[in-house]
């Protein structure tokens, strides 16, 4: 018999070449989550030039992140068809032919495409490897390196909003894009870093499956057509294909269906606060170098709450109870989004800025681990694609409905209102329905075990049965004597 761990991938290092994953994964997952807020900087210049209104530019960002998300599943199919590291490495060349075509944009239009299709596509082919191969690489530390990629975001954030900043003063809108675009570029050198592994045996084919391929030929009748077998081979293997890269019983999950509806209600109002936060604090008159700082301010705290986070939740008493800590953690952001009007003044949004960075870093440091947590890792790759497809609609339409506020009310509070009251409800369903779910995972592992000790007790006195019956056949030459006797009795009864 062949070996029993041939054609099985090796076991995730937990270390050693991992921890190079860790750092491309950061770099990537930094570019893919910091680069559609960074850009903000430039929307209150992008809007005079093109005499725009808040809605029409915030949609710049929305098409960025729903086509980051939305291009998951595709992402997923190349991840699986030829690996993380020339996907990542495709990736980061169109971000930079995205950002450089951007630079010669005439038209809002123009940059819909450059900056919102052809640059969110590629940072869509980065982030998902990167997320993928942390599984890959961690088992027992993988909350910490999930920790340590994310935090990627926030340094990648902090240095991009004031060196943004300076990009505007020094070259223009125009000549920053085309400086960013070179900049994306490292994206391909953070791809070569995700070194495949590889399985240490080559597979090989049990005898079981050659004798049953050998009864199948034997036992199939000859004059079948063999038009007929092929059509129904090809519909099977299709649907098998599709089955390979989209696992859709997934749809069948308790835990992921529970993730998913909470997820797509968050995201209505995840990455508004953060595309408008400059422009709010330049519209109450804080000059520019200090409104691209609030964004310092959140990714600096934000950079500190996602490693932290991840140790947090990797303890004993968090771990086993993961996903009420990330339904606390929504419900923490959406509270620090309705506390926001209360800041009219730069030092209040200061302080919002540290509370906003604290709980944006706790939820993207669980946002992929709770998800693996449900399904796990064999399942990830198929439940990130599906649930990103979801997500990309509510990610769409969340800045833009925020810009319709702003422009409808001419005051910035009523969309960090909206974008906290949608968040808070999101936290307060996913904390009800994790606890059901907690629930009926107890409820079944408890009466799974019901039945596998009836199993062994009908087992037992089987076993005891048939050991009775044994004794019983054994004693039976020695009554033999008796049974004589008995009948030499009745015979002289009878003749009596």
């Amino acid at each position: 018999p062949p070996p029993a761990n041939a054609g099985r991938a090796p076991g995730p290092p937990d270390g050693g070449w991992g921890w190079g994953g860790v750092f491309g994964a950061f770099v990537s997952i930094g570019f893919a989550y910091a680069f559609p807020k960074g850009i903000a900087i430039f929307y209150k210049e992008i809007q005079d030039f093109f005499g725009t209104s808040y809605s029409e530019i915030a949609w710049v960002s929305s098409i960025m992140l729903a086509t980051t998300y939305g291009a998951e599943i595709v992402s997923s199919i190349l991840v699986n068809r030829y690996g993380s590291r020339p996907v990542v490495i495709f990736g980061g060349l169109l971000c930079g032919i995205g950002m450089v075509s951007a630079a010669f944009c005439t038209s809002i239009l123009q940059l819909y495409i450059c900056v919102g299709f052809i640059t969110g596509f590629g940072l869509a082919l980065n982030l998902q490897p990167s997320v993928i191969i942390i599984g890959k690489y961690f088992l027992k530390r993988r909350p910490i390196a999930n920790g340590l990629a994310m935090a990627g975001s926030p340094v990648m954030l902090c240095t991009l909003a004031p060196l943004n900043q300076f990009l505007f003063d020094n070259f223009g809108w125009r000549g920053s894009f085309l400086i960013l675009g070179a900049i994306l570029l490292n994206c391909c050198v953070a791809g070569a870093l995700f070194r495949p592994i590889k399985a240490a045996t080559a597979s090989v084919k049990t005898p079981k499956e050659e004798v049953t391929k050998d009864a199948m030929e034997m036992n199939s009748p000859t004059n079948v057509p063999v038009e007929i077998k092929t059509e129904e081979e090809g519909g099977k293997d299709c649907c098998e294909k599709i089955n390979q890269y989209l696992d859709f019983s997934l749809f069948k999950h308790r835990g992921f269906l529970i993730y998913l509806i909470g997820n797509v209600l968050m995201f209505l109002g995840f990455f508004a606060p953060i595309v408008f936060l400059a422009p709010y604090a330049k519209h109450i008159g804080i000059d520019e170098y200090s409104s691209a700082f609030l964004l310092s301010i959140l990714a600096i705290v934000d950079m500190i709450a996602r490693p932290t986070t991840g140790i947090i939740a990797n303890s004993k008493w968090v771990r086993p109870r993961i996903q009420y800590f990330f339904s606390f953690s929504i419900a923490f952001n959406g509270t620090c989004h309705l506390l926001c009007p209360l800041a009219s003044n730069y030092m209040g949004l200061v302080v919002y800025s540290i509370f906003f960075g604290l709980a944006f870093g706790m939820v993207c440091a669980m946002l992929f681990e709770t998800l693996m947590d449900l399904v796990g890792a064999a399942r990830f790759t198929s439940a990130v694609g599906l649930v990103t497809i979801a997500e990309c609609c509510t990610i769409l339409l969340g800045p833009p409905i925020g810009g319709t506020l702003i422009d409808t009310f001419g005051d910035y509070k009523y969309m960090f209102i909206k974008c906290g009251a949608v968040m808070v409800l999101a936290g307060t369903f996913l904390f009800i329905m994790n606890y059901y779910n907690y629930r009926m995972l107890a409820k079944e592992e408890k009466g799974r075990k019901a039945k596998e000790e009836d199993s062994k007790s009908v087992r037992t006195e089987n076993k005891g049965r048939n050991n009775w019956d044994k004794e019983t056949i054994q004693d039976g030459p020695e009554l033999e004597p008796l049974k004589e006797e008995l009948e030499g009795i009745k015979k002289e009864v009878n003749g009596t």
